[in-house]
């Protein structure tokens, strides 16, 4: 597994993460075999957040680890906060509870990343200031981001919070690409050149911020899985033809399509399948050439200006 550099941080990873949002449905010996697995392969970033599994998916990935010092020092935690009781709450009092509810259930001293999961209109950067300087200066968390943030919101908190935000999660996957869309449509007068999320990729890389992709194999907002479905013969077709000629599967070169890209993403695959994530995992072997990459682009339903 190649590694990858988290933002501005010292931090090198796996630059496939695994996402843990489904393990509170596996049982404490079927997760031990997840991330024995995931750790075998070099996948040793795990992407948390305190509502996935209502906190059970935390506790579960701490249980069937046995989160020692000496197994902590082999992994990287991210985990999330921000929504509550289906709402957004970036207040410092929640932020604090949050981290401290995270810790107990992962049974860990420390959290490596801790990002705002989604945006709160309500934020107040002072409050959220003032939380990652109590969480910093504690020792409780090490490094802070954000998820499904645009550029003016990120500005925003870093005009008051002290750390660097070294990451954005966001969703992206070969069928759902607008913030790669705009940029290859510059002004033109169609729906793709929309910008709709102030140019995100350009400005992540222009500040060193590592985009986390979430639903890499999902179309549309978790409206299902493109990988194998007969909505999308063409892209299909492509994926599958690309796999037989560089000996993986047809997921694994979806993950590939997302590693071509030079703003270095790091894809977020929420497997629990051991034999998946070892499919998958073969995508940072692999790379597409230049050729490849629009060909899939294209086969998406991608048109090129």
């Amino acid at each position: 597994m190649n590694k990858i550099k988290l933002g501005t941080s010292n931090l090198q990873v796996g630059e496939i993460a695994l996402g843990c949002m489904r393990m509170n449905s596996l049982s404490k010996k079927d997760a031990s075999l997840v991330i024995e697995n995931a750790l075998e392969l070099g996948v040793d970033f795990f992407d948390h957040a305190d509502i996935y599994g209502g906190g059970d998916s935390e506790k579960i990935f701490a249980d069937a680890i046995g989160m020692t010092p000496s197994i902590r020092e082999k992994i990287y935690i991210q985990t999330k906060c921000g929504i509550a009781n289906g709402t957004f709450d970036f207040s410092k009092e929640h932020i604090l509870e949050s981290v401290d509810g995270s810790l107990s259930r992962l049974q860990t001293d420390y959290i490596d990343v801790l990002l705002l999961h989604r945006p709160d209109t309500l934020m107040e950067p002072e409050e959220v200031a003032e939380a990652f300087t109590k969480l910093k200066e504690s020792g409780k968390v090490r490094h802070f981001g954000v998820s499904n943030q645009n550029p003016m919101q990120v500005e925003l908190l870093k005009k008051y919070v002290k750390q660097d935000l070294i990451a954005n999660q966001l969703q992206l996957s070969l069928m759902f690409t607008p913030m790669i869309d705009a940029g290859l449509n510059v002004n033109m007068q169609h729906d793709p050149a929309i910008v709709r999320d102030g140019s995100v990729l350009e400005y992540s890389r222009l500040n060193d911020m590592t985009i986390q992709a979430w639903s890499p194999f999902q179309y549309g907002m978790f409206k299902g899985v493109f990988v194998g479905n007969e909505k999308f013969p063409e892209v299909n077709e492509k994926l599958q033809e690309l796999a037989e000629k560089k000996g993986v599967t047809d997921s694994a070169i979806a993950i590939a399509w997302i590693l071509r890209h030079p703003a270095k993403i790091q894809p977020v695959v929420g497997t629990m399948n051991p034999q998946r994530l070892a499919d998958i995992s073969k995508a940072s072997e692999i790379e597409l050439t230049r050729q490849e990459w629009y060909e899939l682009y294209r086969a998406a339903g991608n048109d090129l200006p």
